[in-house]
């Protein structure tokens, strides 16, 4: 897919990209280069870009011209730790589907750091990317009509925290007292576009 920059009223512009890599890339690279762009808002392939100005011709072509950058690595940012109870009712079937126990399912999920690709779904919900695929299941066929707050789940190839109960899909690992989302903190999410998290045990 080619990128496409299409208009969004009168003070945006929506940037479309080729998949999410892509986008987690050219959102960095927006970032640094991109002195009009007061606001990126990322999507699984889309970056919405809030401006001061217009942007002119030449500055349209950079955006779609672009080079994305990779992040930092982990160690260089700030991590969110999150305790989670692993004892989700889906704990099995999440390694059944995966060929490994639910043992290693633990393992493997706070093995590795997570990014906060978007936001999105529910106030202070993250779709986090992992560093590998190995635990990409996908979404139960019939949702739950209620997901507890701090459900710990997994779909596709995204990890997430619901931050407050309502139905849901995803298969549920364990679970999490950490507030997502908290009208009363500065900012109200826990969570938030480029931001990484470490889930631990306990």
């Amino acid at each position: 897919m080619t990128r496409r920059l299409l208009p969004y009223g009168a003070s945006a512009v929506l940037l479309e990209c080729a998949d999410l890599a892509e986008t987690q890339r050219l959102r960095l690279a927006i970032q640094r280069s991109f002195e009009a762009v007061t606001e990126i808002i990322p999507g699984a392939r889309t970056l919405l870009l809030r401006l001061d100005r217009p942007l002119g011709a030449g500055e349209r072509q950079d955006l779609l011209d672009l080079p994305g950058v990779d992040a930092p690595p982990a160690g260089d940012l700030e991590t969110v730790t999150l305790p989670v109870d692993y004892s989700g009712p889906d704990l099995s079937e999440v390694a059944e589907r995966t060929g490994t126990s639910p043992e290693e399912v633990v393992a493997l999920h706070t093995g590795q750091t997570w990014t906060v690709a978007f936001c999105g779904f529910a106030p202070g919900f993250g779709y986090l990317v992992g560093e590998n695929e190995r635990l990409r299941v996908p979404r139960h066929d019939q949702p739950r009509m209620s997901v507890p707050a701090g459900a710990v789940g997994l779909a596709d190839a995204f990890s997430g925290v619901y931050p407050r109960s309502g139905p849901g899909g995803w298969q549920l690992i364990g679970r999490t007292d950490v507030t997502l989302w908290d009208l009363d903190r500065d900012p109200p999410a826990l969570l938030r576009p480029g931001g990484r998290v470490r889930f631990v045990a306990g």
